[in-house]
């Protein structure tokens, strides 16, 4: 088993970028919006040749702002958006996302999956961490108001309920042990999308500093807003739970997550 001491979590610089740029894109339509509504009168036009140089300098802007976005971010946004698009065509893909949920608080967002029909939501601590406010949108299902059942930030994992029945919820593996190179699926709510499908392999074991228990490294694209994103074997079942990603000498940036041995142990607790 390979072990990291030195590993910290880190941010991600690349969704970093582009959650810049939409919530840029957001304000700025936002506040046309606003003008519309509030019936703004137009400024007086200004002379010709000053209307030429500030449009000039916008589209310069505006190249250079793309341009960095696509040779930064190369690519790696639009092609985890596309291959979502190809695998939600598969029947097991289709019925997995049934049960992945978007869990929202007052401080943002994360993502979430259902274990029962009954209503019991795995996500991650640090999603719904000092929460006023919790509500958990299921694809297909509705709405509703989150409660949390238990938490335990040592491992960054949480059970919240919300009060339902017939819900669609996933399959857990009763064990799992790393197979270095193993594919799996993910799915979660990364940046500002919902319902994002993807698929990575699994390294092995790492141990992180200020845990005493050991998580496992995912060469995957893991975004802000994928924790809380199970993680998914070829036979349908849940080995693990994503939390965050990390920068290793050997790997490079790799995902990691909270395997499912360590939920057992806390959902045997509850019984």
């Amino acid at each position: 088993m390979a072990k990291d001491k030195e590993n910290e979590v880190e941010p991600i610089s690349e969704e970093e970028l582009i959650e810049l740029v939409l919530e840029a894109q957001k304000e700025a339509l936002e506040k046309a919006r606003l003008e519309r509504l509030s019936g703004i009168k137009k400024q007086k036009k200004r002379p010709r040749s000053v209307r030429l140089v500030a449009w000039i300098m916008a589209g310069m802007l505006l190249f250079s702002t793309f341009a960095v976005i696509f040779e930064i971010y190369s690519i790696p946004a639009i092609e985890f958006i596309k291959k979502s698009a190809a695998l939600s065509q598969q029947d097991e893909i289709k019925t997995y996302k049934k049960a992945i949920v978007e869990v929202k608080t007052n401080n943002g967002k994360g993502t979430g999956f259902s274990i029962s029909d009954d209503g019991y939501i795995v996500t991650n601590e640090h999603v719904i961490d000092d929460a006023l406010t919790i509500t958990v949108t299921f694809p297909g299902d509705g709405i509703y108001k989150g409660e949390v059942v238990e938490s335990y930030p040592t491992i960054d994992l949480a059970i919240l309920k919300v009060d339902s029945e017939n819900l669609p919820h996933l399959s857990l593996e009763k064990s799992y042990e790393p197979t270095k190179g193993e594919q799996i699926y993910f799915i979660g709510n990364p940046l500002y999308f919902t319902g994002i499908a993807n698929e990575g392999k699994v390294i092995d074991y790492t141990l992180l500093q200020d845990w005493e228990d050991e998580v496992i490294m995912l060469d995957a694209p893991v975004y802000h807003g994928n924790s809380g994103s199970p993680v998914i074997n070829k036979v349908g079942n849940v080995i693990g739970i994503v939390f965050a990603t990390t920068k290793t000498e050997e790997y490079g940036r790799v995902g990691l997550f909270i395997p499912i041995d360590l939920l057992h142990e806390k959902l045997n607790l509850l019984k």
